[in-house]
Formats: C-alpha cells, sequence, structure tokens
C-alpha cells in the first residue's frame, strides 16, 4: 500500500521591503512521503520570496516536468520556475527552455558545493539562471517551526528574510552561487 501525502496548512504573511510587496497567502501543502520538513519549509521560504498573485505551489516531487512553485503569465506561459535541489543539467535546460526567469535553491550541506562546482560551466551559457545555496543549519531551525496549521510572518529587507511564528525566529540568507548565468564567488 502506498504512503499518502499529508496535507498542511500555511498562511503567510509577507512584508517585502525589497520589492514593496505586503500580501497575505493561504496556502494548502500536500507533502510527498520522502519530502522532508526542511524542503518543505523551503518550499514555503522560496514562495515567500517570489510571491505574487500569480505564483503557485504545484505538484512538486510527484510531478517530473513541474518545478517545485512557478508563475504563469495569463496565456500559460512561464515567467518563474523555481526548483529546490540540486537539480541535473538536462532538467536545467529544460527549465531555461521554457521560462523566463529560473531560480533553483540547492540545499544539503556540504554536497551543494560539490555539486554545483560539477555542473556550473555548463549553467553560466543561460543568461536567467539563478542558484542559491541554503545553509543546512538554517534549514533544521526553519524545520522546528512544522505543523499541520502554521502561521508564519517573512520580512524581507536588504535581501535578509526573517520567518517568524509565535516561538521562533530565523535568519534565511540564501548564499548565490549564479546570478544571470554569472558565477558569484
Amino acid at each position: 500500500m502506498a504512503l499518502k501525502s499529508t496535507v498542511f496548512k500555511a498562511e503567510l504573511n509577507i512584508t517585502d521591503m525589497d520589492r514593496n510587496y505586503y500580501a497575505t497567502h493561504h496556502l494548502t501543502l500536500a507533502r510527498h512521503p520522502s519530502e522532508t520538513d526542511e524542503r518543505m519549509m523551503l518550499r514555503l521560504v522560496a514562495f515567500a520570496q517570489h510571491a505574487s498573485e500569480s505564483l503557485e505551489l504545484t505538484r512538486g516531487l510527484c510531478a517530473d516536468d513541474e518545478p517545485d512553485i512557478w508563475q504563469m503569465d495569463l496565456t500559460g506561459a512561464i515567467e518563474q520556475w523555481i526548483d529546490l535541489g540540486m537539480p541535473d543539467e538536462k532538467r536545467i535546460k529544460k527549465a531555461c527552455g521554457r521560462s523566463a526567469e529560473v531560480w533553483i535553491y540547492a540545499y544539503g550541506a556540504r554536497v551543494v558545493d560539490i555539486w554545483f562546482d560539477g555542473i556550473k560551466g555548463q549553467l553560466t551559457r543561460f543568461e536567467h539562471l539563478n542558484v542559491v545555496g541554503v545553509d543546512a543549519d538554517t534549514l533544521a531551525e526553519l524545520a522546528k517551526m512544522t505543523e499541520r496549521t502554521m502561521q508564519l510572518q517573512f520580512t524581507i529587507q536588504d535581501g535578509q528574510t526573517w520567518v517568524s511564528d509565535n516561538t521562533h525566529n530565523v535568519l534565511v540568507e540564501p548564499r548565490p552561487l549564479l546570478r544571470m548565468g554569472q558565477v558569484v564567488n
């Protein structure tokens, strides 16, 4: 018998002073049995950092042909493709071919640097690709906030994202690895 997804509800109150975006989003997340608390919370952080009225969570791990998060225009064209993890070059090429802007949130402690060192030469040809690394300790702190029903506040200013609930306050600072096709040192 296959394991079923677990449903989580999240209310995100977003104050993004960098983009002058202020909104509340009510999200329902179906967490795949293989998805960790860390990865699910990173999905919420990535959503908050790119939040707009047309940004959507997708089927994620359940669909090979979709990113974790995307934004489409009214014609169905993909404006933003946001993936989590360390995808292979074939998936990144597909994303860059289908979307106007691609973001990858890589996580996994030291293996992120090994993955990026092995693939960065092939990635510089994609001018609308951005890759950031997220620290494992930060993800562990975010995972402590996981509940079936969450109310989270996101404050974004000067490239820093503070995530808080009633008992936790976590600073998330994704480390830029590739910005618009250029390797960041």
